[in-house]
């Protein structure tokens, strides 16, 4: 066993180190010394806790952190037996102690492992990681310095770039195409059949689906997501463009470039997404929309129309984000509306009633 390759990192850290590795201005003894993270919650002695959203301001006091990261603003108290470093962004310093503190996996070793399929005529730098159970089809062509998770599946002609991190038990089916530096995280599927049929006098007749998947360089891709390949030409996500898991991308689609595509969203065939779009986790886009560049889409939105660029909006249908605010202010009003509505009512029934007393008899 290679010791250092699965060693953990235990350095430790005072108070006044972790003060200028973020950055921050230390109030308290720089002295402390602390081996590690944790959130305010579990946070024990000799740990570094943050502060990154004032929701959580009232755990501050009952934490047994050591070290706490603040923003500048935080009311400190007059006597502590901690040490605080105030930041301009505490959530960003504490990034950085992750960084320190984490034990970082082993990496990856160059070279192909005896279980793993490679085709003939396939040629690999050597500089190229293939873990166990990889299967590489003929065509294929990998970049330097890529890795190949175990049980994943490379098709026939697929192209990798330089520096991809393709994690274990990923699919990307024949002709498809990664550009450099392209993370893909486990269970992702790219270039399955898009999801296209024609209604015929025996049932659905299969349409079918004979472009690629290009996905450019420095796209990231979370697990269990599906990029199904183009009906012709090609899905295409941009550079830069940065999707969580559990996310489907349906057939001749285009992200642009730095789009973030959160958790559970869904996106129909032949959709358009401008460059730097930002959509919700659980949103639904229908299809053959244009979404412009910089558009904003709340979580659990409906999208059924073209947004222009900048569009920021909510609800199901999707409406102007002022718009949903305010219908749903408006419901969390309507049962008080209700009960307002029942009282005025049994007023004016009260009302009537007095007047036909008070009119008497009719003759």
């Amino acid at each position: 066993m290679n010791n250092d390759r699965n060693r953990v990192p235990t350095s430790k850290l005072t108070a006044a180190e972790v003060a200028a590795m973020v950055e921050g201005e230390l109030k308290g003894s720089g002295d402390i010394v602390v081996d590690g993270v944790d959130c305010l919650d579990d946070a024990e002695a000799g740990k570094v806790a943050f502060l990154g959203n004032a929701k959580y301001k009232h755990k501050v006091g009952s934490t047994s952190a050591s070290v706490i990261l603040v923003p500048p603003d935080f009311p400190l108290p007059s006597s502590s037996d901690r040490a605080w470093v105030l930041c301009a962004d505490p959530s960003a310093a504490f990034t950085r102690l992750v960084e320190h503190f984490a034990p970082r996996p082993p990496p990856p070793v160059p070279g192909v492992h005896a279980s793993a399929v490679v085709a003939d005529g396939v040629r690999l730098p050597p500089s190229v990681s293939v873990g166990p159970g990889a299967v590489i089809e003929e065509a294929a062509e990998i970049g330097e310095n890529s890795v190949i998770g175990a049980g994943c599946y490379i098709g026939y002609a697929v192209k990798i770039g330089v520096a991809c991190q393709i994690a274990p038990n990923v699919t990307i089916r024949e002709f498809c195409r990664l550009g450099d530096r392209v993370i893909v995280h486990s269970g992702v599927i790219i270039g399955s059949d898009g999801f296209g049929f024609t209604p015929g006098s025996d049932g659905h007749v299969k349409i079918p689906q004979r472009g690629i998947v290009q996905i450019d360089d420095d796209v990231e891709i979370g697990s269990l997501t599906t990029i199904d390949r183009a009906r012709f030409g090609r899905t295409w996500i941009k550079r830069g463009v940065k999707i969580d898991n559990l996310v489907q991308i349906a057939h001749n689609v285009v992200i642009g470039e730095h789009s973030l595509i959160v958790a559970q969203v869904g996106i129909s065939g032949s959709t358009r997404l401008g460059r730097g779009v930002v959509v919700g986790g659980q949103a639904g886009i229908s299809g053959h929309l244009e979404i412009g560049d910089g558009a904003m889409i709340m979580g659990q939105s409906g999208v059924a129309k073209n947004l222009p660029p900048s569009a920021r909006v909510g609800g199901a249908p999707a409406m102007p984000e002022r718009e949903y605010a305010r219908l749903r202010i408006n419901l969390n009003r309507l049962d008080n509306i209700k009960q307002e509505l029942r009282k005025l009512r049994q007023e004016v029934t009260q009302w009537q009633e007095r007047d036909k007393d008070r009119a008497g008899p009719v003759k």
